[in-house]
This record gives structure tokens, C-alpha cells and sequence, in this order.
């Protein structure tokens, strides 16, 4: 799908803007779709010599933005963010510049958003991918060839789960087929598992979850079984170490997935679940095999740790490209991300979820991190304590006295009956004095402690009006 003709004027008009900017302020989301938005806009701006500084964070207020005030900034980018309080920078002592893909609220001329160009801002066009965009536009006013940078805008829209149907969409698939021309980066249909690039075989089918083959996910045992009877070597004749699935040759990997389809066959799996091992996957062909990066989906993965363990800054660098060290730290920062979702859906697992007529929810308290609380709360559609029938609430202690974050996700299949998660969390937070927005699959809020029965009837009268 080739980019609105629109759209791109808009990029152009925000890149001239940018262009002639002696100084700069850069301010992005924390996600992973936040880091690759800044790190590609970051880029685009050293090769454009626009001098810039860069702040993250997961929402501002009006102390924040008096702050920025008082830098003297006479520009301010916002990436991943921005569109939800146009109304609040709109008439401040800088110039707004917003490359974002959330729901509006107000408008302003610089403002670049996929959503008011009839684009799908939650599954046809990322936050990374909009500035994106902006760093084409400000590529070509400069005369230099930013579609190297299409490679990292991926990794955002993958983080962002745009790729849930089985590769990217929409304009997303103009940003792929940028990145393939600029040899960085390859698209191919491969197994959708987790752990292509790093984890041994055994340990990759052991572990998928996504999608569930029966005897092999949760069974060690069973997932050496299914290799070994589809004729796969486990271990590498020369060092003995084991294989990985980037490892195999094309014609291995067709075996090993076709043993997995007749598996799920066998045991009764729906055929739409089934297709769900397979799909487009993306790899990052200058990074090293073997490694974190190499893969879109893995990469993505390490730049969330980093960002909700308040390390955005490491992410950022990553993405930038800076190795040693900082990905050192990084990759220490994701043991720590994994062991917390580990022990999150645990939790979720042994203290189960609370159902309303029309959604369910789980309270964790300060037992799990309000920056992953909503990654768990998708995980533990995984669970058979969970429905995936209703959309699932999880809240969570802030740093804020008095305030409670609520997450919240739904599935597919939900989306397709009408749910619309952003306006659920956006309508319903303001309804209790609190605010919130995010995508239609996945969105949340911050509202009072006081009034989280109050949000919740709100939020199980408006999803019961959707899905009717």
C-alpha cells in the first residue's frame, strides 16, 4: 500500500519546519515502538545537522510542559506521542511538531498522524513508522537516503503487535519494502515462534505459547521428540553446541513445520490457530546472526525491558547503534524483564481474574510493575483461567499517590465484533476524573484509586454496548 499522497505533503511540511531548526527538543513514548520512533527520528536529524536533545517519557503534564517552556526550546518533536494533548501544547512558547499514530485530541498544523488520512494508526502504521516517514521526507530535503532507517521503524511496528495477522499491513508495507531495497532488511515466511535467533531448538518449541502444540509446548520432552523424528539434528557436528532455528537449512525448517502442523492436526487444534506458526518474519540482515537484534520480534522485546525499567536511554542507544556495553546493560535489563513477566503471570495464575458481564479483571497491587502490568495481562490470554472471549482489565500501584494504572487488551476476534479498547479506556477514565487512550486492541489509563468500581461498571456498560 503506497503512502497517502496527503500524508507525505504533511511529512514534507513537518521536515521543512524541522529542517531550519537551530535546536531541537525530541520527546518519545517508553515503549518499544517509542524507541525506535526516536532513535529513527534521531538519526534523520545527525544527518540533517539539526542539533537536537532528547527526553522520554509515559505522559506529560502541565508541570512537564512548563518545564520544556523554560528550556527555551523553539521546536519541540514529539514522537509516539503527542496526539492526545494537542490541546494542552497548541498555545505554548514553542513549536509543536507531532509524528504520532494515537487518537487525536485537538489539532495543530505540524501534526503528522496517520488516523486523519484514513490510515489504521493500530494495525497499518506504526509510531516508528510515521516518523519514519517524517526522517524519508527529511532524507530527501537534505538529499540523503534515509530507507536504511526502515529496518528499525519495523521493530516498532512489530512491538507494537501490528504484525498479529501474520506480517505487517497497509502503509507498514511500504516501510518493509523500503528496507528490503535498502538491503537492510529481509521478509520471508518463516515460523512465528519466538526465539528464532537465539534460543536452541528444544527450548523454542518448548516454549511457544502463542500458539499451542499439543505434547511439545510445556514439554521438554515432547519438543525434543518432535525434531528428532523429523530428522533434525539438535546440535552442531563441529562444536557440539546447539542448533538454533536461524541454524537450519530451508528444507529442514519445512520438515520440522509440517511435523508441527500434522501435530496440531492430530490432536484436533482449529485450522486458524494452526496457521498462526507460520507467517512473515523479519530479520535485520546487519545485525549479527545469533543475536537479539538480528530478529525484529527479539529486538523489540529488549528494547521494552529496557524503557520500563526506566532505561528508555539504553533502548534509545541501541537503537541508535551502540553495541558493547550498552547492550551488555540492555541484555541484563531483559533477564530482569523476563523473570517479572514470569512471575507476573504466575500471579495472574494463582490469584485468577474476577469476571463482570462484560469484561474481567485482575488487581495486582504493587506486585507487578505498572510499566508491564498490560504485557501480562495479554500474556495470561495464554492461561485457561482466562477467557478469551471478554477483554481483560489489569490494575496496578503507581508512583503517583493516589493514582492506579489500568491496562487492558483484547484479541482479534473481539476487535472484529465491534470492541474498541481506546475509546473504552479514554471515555471511561474522563467519566472518573482520571485520562487515558491507546489502540482498539490494546489502551490504558490513569484514574483515581477511589474510583476504580466506578470505572469499572463504566468500562463493562460501554464493552457491552460494543460487542452488542
Amino acid at each position: 500500500m503506497e503512502v497517502d499522497s496527503g500524508f507525505w505533503d504533511k511529512a514534507r511540511e513537518c521536515a521543512e519546519h524541522i529542517y531550519g531548526c537551530d535546536e531541537l527538543l525530541l520527546i518519545s513514548h517508553i515503549d518499544a515502538d517509542g524507541l525506535t520512533a526516536a532513535g529513527v527520528a534521531s538519526q534523520a536529524l545527525d544527518r540533517a545537522g539539526v542539533e537536537h536533545t532528547t527526553w522520554f517519557s509515559k505522559q506529560l503534564d502541565e508541570d512537564d510542559l512548563q518545564e520544556i517552556e523554560t528550556e527555551g526550546f523553539d521546536t519541540v518533536l514529539f514522537t509516539d506521542f503527542g496526539s492526545g494533548l494537542l490541546t494542552d501544547v497548541v498555545d505554548r512558547d514553542f513549536t509543536p511538531v507531532v509524528a504520532d499514530h494515537h487518537q487525536p485530541d485537538g489539532d495543530c498544523r505540524l501534526h503528522l498522524n496517520p488516523l486523519l488520512f484514513d490510515i489504521d494508526g493500530s494495525s497499518e502504521l506504526s509510531g516508528a513508522g510515521t516518523a519514519y516517514y517524517l526522517a524519508k521526507a527529511l532524507g530527501e530535503i537534505d538529499g540523503v537516503d534515509n530507507r536504511d532507517l526502515a529496518s528499525i521503524a519495523v521493530v516498532g511496528a512489530v512491538g507494537d503487535m501490528q504484525d498479529s495477522d501474520g506480517g505487517l499491513s497497509g502503509v507498514n508495507r511500504s516501510v518493509v519494502k523500503d528496507g528490503v531495497d535498502a538491503g537492510v532488511l529481509e521478509a520471508k515466511q518463516d515460523l512465528q515462534l519466538f526465539g528464532r535467533q537465539t534460543r536452541p531448538l528444544p527450548k523454542l518449541f518448548q516454549y511457544s505459547t502463542d500458539v499451542r502444540i499439543p505434547g511439545v509446548s510445556n514439554n521438554q520432552g515432547g519438543a525434543r521428540e518432535l525434531l528428532e523424528d523429523a530428522g533434525v539434528e539438535l546440535k552442531a557436528e563441529d562444536n557440539g553446541d546447539w542448533r538454533r532455528w536461524s541454524d537450519l537449512g530451508d528444507g529442514e525448517k519445512q520438515t520440522v513445520i509440517n511435523a508441527a502442523f500434522e501435530r496440531c492436526m492430530q490432536n484436533g487444534v482449529p485450522a486458524d490457530k494452526i496457521d498462526r506458526l507460520v507467517g512473515e518474519t523479519y530479520t535485520l540482515l546487519d545485525e549479527e546472526p545469533g543475536t537479539l537484534l538480528r530478529d525484529a520480534s527479539e529486538f523489540s522485546t529488549l528494547l521494552n525491558a529496557t524503557a520500563r525499567y526506566d532505561e528508555a536511554d539504553v533502548g534509545f542507544r541501541v537503537c541508535k547503534g551502540e553495541r558493547g556495553e550498552t547492550f551488555m546493560e540492555a541484555k541484563e535489563l531483559l533477564r530482569t524483564h523476563r523473570r517479572n513477566l514470569r512471575e507476573g503471570v504466575q500471579y495472574v495464575a494463582d490469584n485468577g481474574v474476577t469476571e463482570l458481564e462484560n469484561l474481567q479483571y485482575f488487581d495486582a497491587g504493587d506486585e507487578i510493575r505498572d510499566t508491564i502490568v498490560g504485557i501480562i495481562a495479554g500474556m495470561s490470554y495464554n492461561r485457561s483461567a482466562v477467557s478469551r472471549s471478554k477483554p481483560i482489565l489489569a490494575f496496578a500501584e503507581t508512583d503517583e499517590p493516589g493514582e492506579v494504572k489500568v491496562s487492558s487488551r483484547g484479541t482479534g476476534r473481539l476487535l472484529g465484533k465491534g470492541l474498541d479498547l481506546s475509546v473504552v479506556m479514554s471515555e471511561c477514565s474522563s467519566a472518573v476524573g482520571g485520562e487515558g487512550g491507546g489502540h482498539d486492541i490494546a489502551a490504558g489509563a490513569q484514574i483515581p484509586e477511589e474510583n476504580v468500581d466506578e470505572f469499572l461498571d463504566l468500562a463493562d456498560e460501554l464493552v457491552g454496548e460494543q460487542l452488542s
